[in-house]
């Protein structure tokens, strides 16, 4: 029951005791917490008071709602994304680069559909691909599943003088990918830079990433540079913060 007399919201003491239970493992992770008809009589409070209530937890990130099926405790979908080796040649060679990499460490089954478009750079592109705002260059749109479920939005763009009359320029490039016919065509690939951040998603991509209210998303901006140093692909990530976990490993010295 709550304590109308301390000063809080009882909306917001309901969710701290439910929130507790849930820490507490009382509701684990894909349990459906009790009806709203049960909670009102458990705490002794109104319908509303329920509903904002469990909209607090939802904001936080921690239970989902189930249209005709009731309020469920987040299930933890843990993806972790490899440190630097993924990228590797040899990883690519073996046809183990970046996603099918994680594919493999996560036991799961990757698919993803792809679409290819042309565009002028603009002033963000430009600055990072070190090209003019006008520059034509090539867009990849990728849409990562793994077991059916969306968890990553790719979107590349490569200046067209690397990829005009290749295969990047198709919905399938063939085998080991983009890096690979980047370096059939001459660009050998000399490093890699990934700058993560963090942000609430745009309306799009909560719908994409079927995210729900209150959860943010992973940002990932990579960039793929020329053995002589020269950007050839910038590729923005967005991933969902609740399905993924980003490890790096590096030696010591």
């Amino acid at each position: 029951m709550v304590d109308r007399r301390s000063g809080v919201p009882a909306f917001r003491q309901v969710a701290a005791d439910l929130r507790d239970k849930i820490s507490a493992g009382d509701y684990a992770p894909g349990d459906r917490l009790p009806s709203e008809r049960e909670l009102v009589e458990s705490y002794g409070v109104s319908r509303p008071t329920i509903r904002d209530a469990v909209n607090v937890l939802r904001t936080e990130g921690i239970v989902t709602a189930e249209h005709g099926r009731g309020v469920f405790v987040r299930k933890s979908v843990a993806l972790r994304r490899l440190p630097h080796s993924r990228l590797s040649r040899r990883a690519r060679t073996r046809h183990q680069g970046a996603f099918l990499a994680d594919a493999a460490a996560g036991g799961f089954t990757p698919t993803w559909s792809v679409t290819v478009r042309t565009e002028v750079a603009g002033e963000r592109a430009a600055s990072i691909l070190e090209i003019s705002a006008d520059t034509e260059v090539t867009v990849r749109d990728r849409i990562m599943r793994a077991d059916g479920l969306v968890v990553q939005l790719s979107t590349s763009r490569l200046p067209r003088e690397f990829t005009r009359g290749t295969a990047i320029e198709e919905v399938d490039t063939g085998p080991d990918g983009t890096y690979a016919r980047l370096e059939e065509a001459g660009h050998r690939l000399g490093a890699f830079a990934e700058h993560v951040g963090a942000r609430m998603p745009s309306p799009a991509e909560a719908s994409a990433l079927q995210v729900d209210e209150g959860t943010p998303v992973l940002t990932v901006t990579r960039v793929a540079f020329r053995a002589d140093g020269i950007p050839l692909e910038m590729n923005d990530i967005v991933r969902s913060a609740d399905k993924y976990e980003l490890s790096y490993e590096w030696a010591a010295d």
